[in-house]
Protein backbone atom coordinates (compact mmCIF):
# COMPACT_ATOMS: atom_id res chain seq x y z
CA UNK A 1 0.00 0.00 0.00
CA UNK A 2 1.26 3.47 -0.94
CA UNK A 3 2.29 5.57 2.05
CA UNK A 4 0.67 8.97 2.46
CA UNK A 5 3.25 11.75 2.11
CA UNK A 6 3.07 14.56 4.68
CA UNK A 7 4.91 17.89 4.64
CA UNK A 8 5.78 19.42 8.04
CA UNK A 9 6.42 23.18 8.07
CA UNK A 10 7.69 23.98 11.57
CA UNK A 11 10.64 26.18 12.58
CA UNK A 12 11.11 24.79 16.10
CA UNK A 13 13.57 21.96 15.49
CA UNK A 14 12.54 19.84 18.48
CA UNK A 15 8.84 20.03 17.58
CA UNK A 16 9.62 19.33 13.92
CA UNK A 17 11.58 16.22 14.86
CA UNK A 18 8.91 15.08 17.33
CA UNK A 19 6.18 15.35 14.69
CA UNK A 20 8.33 13.61 12.10
CA UNK A 21 9.18 10.76 14.49
CA UNK A 22 5.55 10.11 15.40
CA UNK A 23 4.29 10.34 11.82
CA UNK A 24 6.96 7.95 10.54
CA UNK A 25 6.22 5.61 13.43
CA UNK A 26 2.56 5.65 12.33
CA UNK A 27 3.58 4.63 8.80
CA UNK A 28 3.68 7.95 6.92
CA UNK A 29 6.38 9.28 4.59
CA UNK A 30 7.52 12.68 5.85
CA UNK A 31 9.09 15.77 4.27
CA UNK A 32 9.94 18.82 6.35
CA UNK A 33 10.86 22.48 6.14
CA UNK A 34 11.68 25.03 8.82
CA UNK A 35 10.27 28.02 6.89
CA UNK A 36 7.58 29.00 4.43
CA UNK A 37 9.84 29.63 1.45
CA UNK A 38 11.35 26.17 1.81
CA UNK A 39 7.89 24.62 2.01
CA UNK A 40 6.75 26.31 -1.21
CA UNK A 41 9.95 25.14 -2.91
CA UNK A 42 9.25 21.54 -1.86
CA UNK A 43 5.65 21.80 -3.07
CA UNK A 44 6.85 23.00 -6.48
CA UNK A 45 8.40 19.58 -7.12
CA UNK A 46 6.77 17.16 -4.68
CA UNK A 47 3.21 15.82 -4.53
CA UNK A 48 2.05 15.56 -0.92
CA UNK A 49 -1.17 14.31 0.68
CA UNK A 50 -1.25 16.62 3.71
CA UNK A 51 0.52 19.75 4.99
CA UNK A 52 1.09 20.44 8.70
CA UNK A 53 1.73 24.20 8.79
CA UNK A 54 2.98 26.26 11.71
CA UNK A 55 1.39 29.72 11.93
CA UNK A 56 4.40 31.61 13.30
CA UNK A 57 7.25 31.02 10.84
CA UNK A 58 10.50 33.04 10.67
CA UNK A 59 10.07 34.27 7.11
CA UNK A 60 6.47 34.08 5.90
CA UNK A 61 3.41 34.01 8.15
CA UNK A 62 1.75 30.59 8.01
CA UNK A 63 -1.55 32.18 6.98
CA UNK A 64 0.21 33.76 3.99
CA UNK A 65 1.76 30.42 3.07
CA UNK A 66 -1.73 28.90 3.18
CA UNK A 67 -3.07 31.64 0.88
CA UNK A 68 -0.24 30.99 -1.60
CA UNK A 69 -1.00 27.26 -1.59
CA UNK A 70 -4.73 27.75 -2.10
CA UNK A 71 -4.10 30.07 -5.09
CA UNK A 72 -2.28 27.32 -6.99
CA UNK A 73 -4.76 25.01 -8.70
CA UNK A 74 -2.33 22.08 -8.46
CA UNK A 75 -1.99 22.55 -4.69
CA UNK A 76 -5.37 23.97 -3.67
CA UNK A 77 -6.95 20.62 -2.77
CA UNK A 78 -4.13 19.50 -0.45
CA UNK A 79 -5.56 19.45 3.10
CA UNK A 80 -3.80 21.69 5.64
CA UNK A 81 -3.65 21.33 9.41
CA UNK A 82 -2.40 24.44 11.18
CA UNK A 83 -0.03 24.12 14.13
CA UNK A 84 -0.28 27.08 16.48
CA UNK A 85 0.79 28.20 19.93
CA UNK A 86 -1.98 30.79 19.78
CA UNK A 87 -5.13 29.18 21.06
CA UNK A 88 -7.41 32.20 20.68
CA UNK A 89 -10.62 31.42 18.82
CA UNK A 90 -10.07 34.21 16.28
CA UNK A 91 -6.78 32.64 15.16
CA UNK A 92 -8.40 29.24 14.74
CA UNK A 93 -11.30 30.72 12.77
CA UNK A 94 -8.96 32.65 10.46
CA UNK A 95 -7.18 29.40 9.63
CA UNK A 96 -10.41 27.59 8.86
CA UNK A 97 -11.70 30.48 6.74
CA UNK A 98 -8.53 30.29 4.66
CA UNK A 99 -9.41 26.71 3.78
CA UNK A 100 -7.51 24.67 6.37
CA UNK A 101 -9.15 21.41 7.43
CA UNK A 102 -8.15 21.61 11.08
CA UNK A 103 -5.80 23.11 13.64
CA UNK A 104 -3.74 21.74 16.51
CA UNK A 105 -2.88 23.98 19.45
CA UNK A 106 0.55 23.50 21.01
CA UNK A 107 1.42 21.71 23.20
CA UNK A 108 -0.27 18.59 21.85
CA UNK A 109 0.07 14.89 22.50
CA UNK A 110 1.38 12.44 19.88
CA UNK A 111 -1.96 10.60 20.16
CA UNK A 112 -3.93 13.74 19.28
CA UNK A 113 -1.55 14.45 16.40
CA UNK A 114 -2.00 11.03 14.80
CA UNK A 115 -5.78 11.00 15.36
CA UNK A 116 -6.21 14.36 13.62
CA UNK A 117 -3.95 13.37 10.73
CA UNK A 118 -5.83 10.09 10.19
CA UNK A 119 -9.18 11.87 10.32
CA UNK A 120 -8.23 14.56 7.79
CA UNK A 121 -6.66 12.05 5.39
CA UNK A 122 -9.71 9.79 5.63
CA UNK A 123 -12.03 12.70 4.84
CA UNK A 124 -10.00 13.40 1.71
CA UNK A 125 -10.52 9.92 0.29
CA UNK A 126 -13.30 9.33 -2.26
CA UNK A 127 -16.24 7.45 -0.79
CA UNK A 128 -19.18 5.59 -2.23
CA UNK A 129 -21.75 8.24 -1.40
CA UNK A 130 -25.37 7.93 -2.35
CA UNK A 131 -26.32 10.29 -5.16
CA UNK A 132 -28.74 12.47 -3.31
CA UNK A 133 -29.58 16.12 -2.89
CA UNK A 134 -30.79 17.34 0.50
CA UNK A 135 -32.32 20.80 0.85
CA UNK A 136 -33.60 23.04 3.63
CA UNK A 137 -34.94 26.38 2.47
CA UNK A 138 -32.26 27.99 0.29
CA UNK A 139 -29.62 25.56 1.55
CA UNK A 140 -28.88 22.66 -0.78
CA UNK A 141 -26.34 19.87 -0.24
CA UNK A 142 -25.40 17.73 -3.24
CA UNK A 143 -23.98 14.65 -1.54
CA UNK A 144 -22.79 12.85 -4.65
CA UNK A 145 -20.92 15.89 -6.02
CA UNK A 146 -19.79 17.03 -2.56
CA UNK A 147 -21.13 20.55 -3.15
CA UNK A 148 -23.12 23.02 -1.04
CA UNK A 149 -25.27 25.88 -2.34
CA UNK A 150 -27.10 28.78 -0.72
CA UNK A 151 -29.57 29.87 -3.35
CA UNK A 152 -27.64 29.72 -6.63
CA UNK A 153 -24.27 30.49 -5.04
CA UNK A 154 -21.87 27.64 -4.29
CA UNK A 155 -20.34 27.75 -0.80
CA UNK A 156 -16.74 26.58 -0.50
CA UNK A 157 -16.46 24.25 2.50
CA UNK A 158 -13.58 22.12 3.67
CA UNK A 159 -14.24 18.37 3.77
CA UNK A 160 -14.53 18.56 7.57
CA UNK A 161 -17.11 21.36 7.39
CA UNK A 162 -19.03 19.47 4.70
CA UNK A 163 -19.24 16.35 6.85
CA UNK A 164 -20.26 18.36 9.90
CA UNK A 165 -23.08 20.03 7.94
CA UNK A 166 -24.16 16.73 6.38
CA UNK A 167 -24.26 15.05 9.79
CA UNK A 168 -26.51 17.81 11.18
CA UNK A 169 -28.68 17.73 8.05
CA UNK A 170 -29.21 13.97 8.17
CA UNK A 171 -30.19 14.29 11.85
CA UNK A 172 -32.27 17.39 11.32
CA UNK A 173 -34.27 18.46 14.37
CA UNK A 174 -32.34 16.18 16.72
CA UNK A 175 -29.86 17.69 19.16
CA UNK A 176 -26.28 16.48 18.67
CA UNK A 177 -23.99 16.76 21.66
CA UNK A 178 -20.43 17.99 21.19
CA UNK A 179 -19.15 14.58 22.27
CA UNK A 180 -21.24 12.81 19.64
CA UNK A 181 -20.16 15.18 16.89
CA UNK A 182 -16.51 14.77 17.90
CA UNK A 183 -16.93 11.02 17.67
CA UNK A 184 -18.98 10.90 14.44
CA UNK A 185 -17.28 13.67 12.42
CA UNK A 186 -13.73 13.70 13.81
CA UNK A 187 -13.47 10.12 15.18
CA UNK A 188 -12.28 11.66 18.44
CA UNK A 189 -13.49 11.97 22.00
CA UNK A 190 -13.77 14.93 24.37
CA UNK A 191 -10.58 13.92 26.17
CA UNK A 192 -8.58 14.71 23.04
CA UNK A 193 -10.01 18.13 22.11
CA UNK A 194 -12.57 20.51 23.55
CA UNK A 195 -13.29 23.55 21.34
CA UNK A 196 -13.05 21.92 17.91
CA UNK A 197 -16.81 21.60 17.40
CA UNK A 198 -17.61 25.14 18.56
CA UNK A 199 -14.98 26.71 16.32
CA UNK A 200 -16.03 24.74 13.22
CA UNK A 201 -19.72 25.53 13.87
CA UNK A 202 -18.93 29.26 14.11
CA UNK A 203 -16.97 29.17 10.86
CA UNK A 204 -19.64 27.06 9.12
CA UNK A 205 -22.39 29.49 10.13
CA UNK A 206 -20.41 32.41 8.72
CA UNK A 207 -19.80 30.66 5.39
CA UNK A 208 -23.49 29.75 5.06
CA UNK A 209 -24.54 33.39 5.51
CA UNK A 210 -28.28 33.72 6.12
CA UNK A 211 -28.67 29.94 6.16
CA UNK A 212 -26.21 29.72 9.04
CA UNK A 213 -29.11 30.60 11.32
CA UNK A 214 -30.47 27.09 10.68
CA UNK A 215 -27.75 25.73 12.97
CA UNK A 216 -29.15 26.23 16.45
CA UNK A 217 -27.24 26.16 19.72
CA UNK A 218 -28.91 24.15 22.46
CA UNK A 219 -27.35 25.62 25.58
CA UNK A 220 -25.52 23.11 27.72
CA UNK A 221 -26.12 20.28 25.24
CA UNK A 222 -24.87 20.89 21.70
CA UNK A 223 -26.28 21.78 18.27
CA UNK A 224 -29.11 20.88 15.91
CA UNK A 225 -30.26 21.85 12.45
CA UNK A 226 -33.62 23.61 12.63
CA UNK A 227 -36.70 21.88 11.25
CA UNK A 228 -38.00 25.29 10.11
CA UNK A 229 -37.38 25.80 6.36
CA UNK A 230 -37.61 29.57 6.56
Amino acid sequence: MKKNKILIVEDEVNINRLIQYNLEKAGYFVLSSENGAGALKILASEAVDLIMLDVMLPDIDGFEVCKAIKKESRLATIPIIFLTARGEEIDRIVGLELGAEDYIVKPFSPRELILRVKTVLKRGQPEEEEKEIMAVGDLKVDIGRHKVFVGKEEVELTSMEFNLLLTLLKRRGRVQSRDRLLNDVWDMNSEVTTRTVDTHIKCLRKKLGSMGELIETVRGVGYRLSEDDT
